[in-house]
């Protein structure tokens, strides 16, 4: 599924930027640069374009105004391409090769003056890239320049016609003047713009950097969650909510109207309800799935508050599995059982211990049939509270001791005759055949677990198997890859769904005298050697009678290193 994004398509932090305003340069002046080469360009094509309407008109072409206008021309397309983008800090080869250009140029144009023109608007622009790109001094630098160049060329003026000439130094220092107002007021805007720009940079890493975290956070949340607006329009989704709805959420474009999937139209209902009522809502509502039955969601809704009016408010709606929240409050249910069951058993042991014992020896003294009878029932229950207690006692360290170092190596199928021969001598049980197929493979498990899983299988077939030859039936066989397994098939009637969802789980057990421990030390076994345990009804060949197989896959046993 899509990484779950609360503004998809938003661009990352823009760290470079950041290192501009580091060294004084932001994005915003790059902007402003190319906006005044672009400018200067232009300046000079019509300044090109006066001199060539001025031929067409049928005026004589004046020579150096024209050279002048192409210099401009190719200096203002030099600059644009190969001048540096960097802030002007001093009246360095930045300054000289544009702002030091365009003053050069304007002021001889001003000075020639041919066709009457006034070309005294134009020393707007160098000025205005001075205050705008330049510190405060080259600001001004600028404009002290430009105002010494008009007042420069009314003196020229007044050497070439020494007429009164009064009106074109007023002309100059009123320009002058003016100019100095642009800079000021211009310098005074590019610093304020830089500031806010500053902070708006500031801010947007900030809150990227908040919804980056917020994200990884809901992505990685159980808990599926569904961001939904007035409308009923989803606008994200992270991949938990995928797999709580199981209607192949992840393959739909966002944003999508919820109501326009049956499946979801209590969930648009909800939703509508919380805008409706302003208020938290929470619901236990089945979702239909794509595959299987539906499945039972526990629904939460909460609004976001919007803190102006152009903010629209949005129902952020929290789903949860209740088979996994089930399940997880019976683990720990479990998990705190086992502990105290642990011990209770530790407790219980030497008391047991003292009644066994005590039996033992009363037996010993007694004659009469019912008394001797009576001392065999207290120790056949005595040794069966023993075995309870093992079991409580196994399933504490086995669940302390997860791993096996991986050297622990048996011959699965010397290791299953012997141990199947022996529970067949000691249980007096008959009809069990061994087929088995895995010569030569050794798996990672230690020999004296694999026993009591064996075992412990067997006496859960022989409790419902027949007697017929073949109701007990122990194989094992090499599966893909090369991975081992061990399967204990029976005849026996088939479990109830009740039964088959709990097989594995402590304390439970369909007979009553049985501590329920059983297949869940055998689970926990294989779970520590890196082993597999399961249960299917199945039959053993095509169109043979069906029964209850337990199968057990081992872990690749590691090769031996050679001395």
């Amino acid at each position: 599924m899509t990484p779950f994004l609360w503004s998809r398509g938003e661009p990352a932090t823009d760290w470079s930027s950041l290192e501009k305003f580091v060294r004084g340069q932001s994005p915003a002046q790059s902007r402003l640069w190319r906006g005044f080469m672009a400018a200067r360009c232009f300046v000079a094509a019509v300044l090109l374009l006066l001199q060539g309407v001025a031929l067409a008109l049928g005026q004589p072409a004046h020579v150096p105004e024209l050279a002048l206008a192409a210099g401009y021309m190719a200096a203002a397309l030099l600059a644009a391409r190969y001048a540096p983008v960097r802030p002007m800090r001093g009246f360095g080869g930045a300054w000289l090769s544009t702002i030091g250009v365009d003053l050069v140029t304007y002021t001889t144009l001003q000075t020639m003056q041919v066709g009457g023109i006034n070309y005294t608007p134009l020393f707007a622009l160098p000025v205005l890239m001075g205050a705008v790109l330049g510190t405060g001094a080259v600001g001004l630098g600028t404009t002290a320049v430009a105002t010494l160049c008009l007042l420069g060329q009314a003196g020229w003026y007044w050497l070439e016609q020494p007429a009164d000439t009064s009106p074109r130094f007023v002309q100059a220092a009123l320009s002058g003047t003016g100019l100095f107002v642009v800079a000021l007021i211009a310098h005074e805007l590019a610093r304020r713009l830089t500031r806010e720009e500053a902070v708006a940079q500031r801010s947007r890493s900030t809150a990227q950097m908040h919804a980056l975290v917020n994200d990884l956070v809901i992505e990685t949340l159980s808990e599926g969650v569904l961001v939904i607006d007035a409308q009923g329009q989803v606008h994200a989704a992270n991949p938990a909510a995928d797999a709580v709805l199981g209607q192949g959420l992840a393959r739909i474009p966002l944003p999508f109207a919820l109501s326009a999937y049956p499946a979801w139209v209590p969930l648009a209902a909800l939703a509508r309800q919380t805008f409706a009522r302003r208020a938290p809502q929470s619901r236990e509502i089945p979702i239909a799935q794509a595959q299987g039955a539906p499945r039972e969601v526990r629904v939460r809704t909460r609004l976001t508050q919007s803190r102006d009016a152009l903010t629209e408010n949005l129902c952020v709606m929290f789903l949860q599995d209740l088979r996994e929240l089930e399940a997880r409050i019976r683990t720990e249910k479990l998990a705190a059982m086992g502990r105290m069951s642990a011990a209770v058993a530790h407790e219980i042991r030497n008391p047991l211990a003292a009644i066994t014992q005590a039996s033992a020896l009363l037996s010993e003294d007694l004659v009469d049939p019912g008394h001797r009878q009576l001392t065999t029932m207290v120790q056949q229950n005595a040794q069966r509270l023993s075995r309870i207690v093992d079991d409580v006692l196994d399933v504490a360290r086995a669940r302390q001791q997860r791993t096996l170092p991986l050297d622990e190596q048996v011959a699965l199928d010397a290791t299953v005759r012997t141990l199947a021969e022996e529970w067949v001598r000691h249980a007096r049980q008959q009809g069990v055949l061994l087929s088995l197929e895995g010569a030569g493979c050794d798996v990672r498990f230690d020999g004296e677990h694999l026993r009591r899983i064996l075992v412990n299988l067997l006496d859960n077939a022989a409790r419902y198997a027949g007697n017929r030859e073949g109701s007990i039936q122990v194989s094992t066989r090499l599966g893909p890859g090369g991975r081992a397994s061990l399967q204990v098939w029976s005849d026996g009637a088939p479990l109830e769904p009740a039964v088959r969802r709990h097989l594995f789980e402590p304390f439970f057990s369909s007979e009553s005298r049985s501590s329920g421990l059983g297949l869940f030390l055998c689970r926990e076994l294989c779970e520590r050697h890196g082993a597999t345990i399961g249960y299917e009804r199945r039959a053993l060949f095509p169109g043979g009678p069906e029964g209850n197989e337990f199968h057990v896959t081992f872990a690749p046993a590691e090769s031996r290193l050679t001395q």
